[in-house]
């Protein structure tokens, strides 16, 4: 007996709408979500485009990373640094949500919360959703991080290529996802279900842990107590994240903004390993993060600077170590949000800016701090990369080849002139125009907004 199977039949088949009892065609894929990525090593400013698309969205997503992230937001001559909180929390209008791929510490969750609430953030604890199967960060995993770094440092880079360390943020981001991926961590439906079998195995976790780190000391029952208090104060939050996004994508017509954390270069798998974060954050992780089929990917928004920078350690074949880029890190306040680190600093590197384009699909890019360059008497573009005076055709894998490389610059005119005041394209000088349409022509990928200074008001829109 054999089967057919039709057009026709795929047409037919349905299933019920959320919450109608209706049958809905399986052709229509309910609401598109927006993606905000970040395009570089991170720190592109994708809070103030998070910011821009979020006052009009009905909700807004974290779906990778924890607290190892930082955003800066302004709004009405208002800081707002977050970290775990997706930030789109501003909007009083909209739901937040911390998907299940984002691992949360609770104490830097209230910390930050509370804080901005000083700033003038209101109600945030009614506005935000909390999915259940989010693992969870515990003080003890941020302990082990700085253990571990401790260690690398002391191999000397035998293990780590040119250097031992990493860079890490010291947050247990790692520990947290190595548990995770252990499949002996812990997420938010464990602590708000039985929480005498939570305490048990919280007490494996530790004992796991102190086997591999005899230095690592845990006052379990105070973090237990502490963390009990965390949970009843979690608990009018937490949601089932699964089904609370199909309600979302498959309901009333909502607009769904994805805000990634960390950057392309920084993903795990495709970004300069090892001195990567330890989750997808590249568009993969909008879909593993949240549970959004790929089918309901609609924009995908990339976000880099005008010029480039990263914090921390690892290949970076654009940077200055000169005047050029002490000036960009002076004139741009290059100093990390989470780490409080400087930045290193260089020329927009476009090879990385393609491969980000390649794995992500963007439909668009918001091109960050153009106002920085203002300065610049002459202004280069990395385009393409050369080893051994040979030109390579891709974005190399591996971390020796990659420090090896040779940049080959464009070089264009500084446009000698002041951009912060600007606020459409025409506003901009010639020769600022002519910057961004090499950058976009050579990408190719249209370029949707300019950054030229700090506050939502600063973002030239071009279409």
């Amino acid at each position: 007996m054999s089967l057919t199977w039709s057009a026709k039949d795929h047409k037919n088949m349905s299933q019920p709408a959320a919450g109608t009892g209706q049958k809905r065609s399986r052709g229509d894929a309910g609401n598109k979500v927006t993606v905000v990525l970040g395009a570089q090593w991170g720190d592109e400013g994708k809070g103030k485009v998070v910011d821009l698309l979020a006052t009009e969205a009905d909700v807004v997503c974290r779906c990778q990373g924890g607290n190892n992230a930082g955003h800066t937001v302004v709004v009405d001559g208002k800081e707002y640094d977050f970290h775990l909180l997706p930030s789109g929390i501003i909007n009083s209008k909209s739901t937040s949500l911390i998907g299940n791929g984002v691992v949360i510490h609770l104490p830097g969750l209230f910390e930050e919360g509370d804080k901005n609430e000083k700033k003038g953030l209101k109600g945030w604890e009614k506005r935000l959703i909390v999915s259940d199967r989010a693992h969870l960060v515990f003080d003890f995993h941020q302990v082990v991080d700085g253990l571990q770094e401790t260690e690398r440092q002391a191999q000397d880079g035998k293990n780590f290529g040119l250097c031992g360390s990493i860079g890490t943020t010291k947050k247990g981001i790692g520990p947290a996802y190595s548990s995770k991926a252990s499949r002996t961590g812990l997420r938010v439906c464990d602590l708000l279900a039985d929480f005498k079998d939570f305490s048990v195995r919280f007490k494996n976790l530790v004992r796991q842990h102190q086997a591999m780190y005899p230095a690592l000391t845990v006052d379990v029952e105070d973090q237990l107590k502490k963390l009990k208090e965390y949970s009843e104060r979690l608990r009018p939050m937490v949601r089932d994240g699964v089904y609370y996004m199909y309600e979302a994508l498959h309901g009333s017509p909502k607009k769904i903004l994805v805000e990634g954390a960390n950057a392309a270069l920084l993903d795990i798998d495709f970004g300069t390993y090892p001195f990567v974060t330890s989750s997808n954050c590249t568009v993969g992780g909008a879909c593993t993060g949240l549970g959004i089929p790929p089918l309901n990917i609609g924009d995908v928004f990339g976000v880099s600077k005008a010029y480039t920078t990263r914090v921390g350690i690892g290949a970076f074949p654009t940077e200055q170590l000169n005047a050029v880029g002490e000036l960009l890190q002076t004139r741009g306040h290059e100093v990390g949000v989470t780490t409080g680190r400087k930045r290193r600093c260089g020329w927009l590197d476009l090879v990385i800016l393609r491969y980000a384009h390649m794995i992500n699909g963007f439909t668009g890019i918001a091109l960050t701090k153009l106002d920085i360059l203002d300065v610049m008497d002459e202004i280069k573009v990395g385009v393409a990369y050369k080893v051994n005076g040979k030109r390579i055709p891709h974005f190399p894998a591996n971390m020796d080849v990659l420090h090896k490389v040779e940049v080959e610059y464009e070089t264009f005119p500084g446009w000698k002139t002041d951009t912060s005041a600007a606020r459409k394209w025409n506003d901009l000088p010639a020769k600022a125009q002519n910057y961004i349409h090499f950058i976009e022509n050579h990408i190719g990928v249209p370029i949707k907004w300019i950054g030229v200074g700090k506050s939502r008001e600063c973002m030239i829109q071009m279409f």
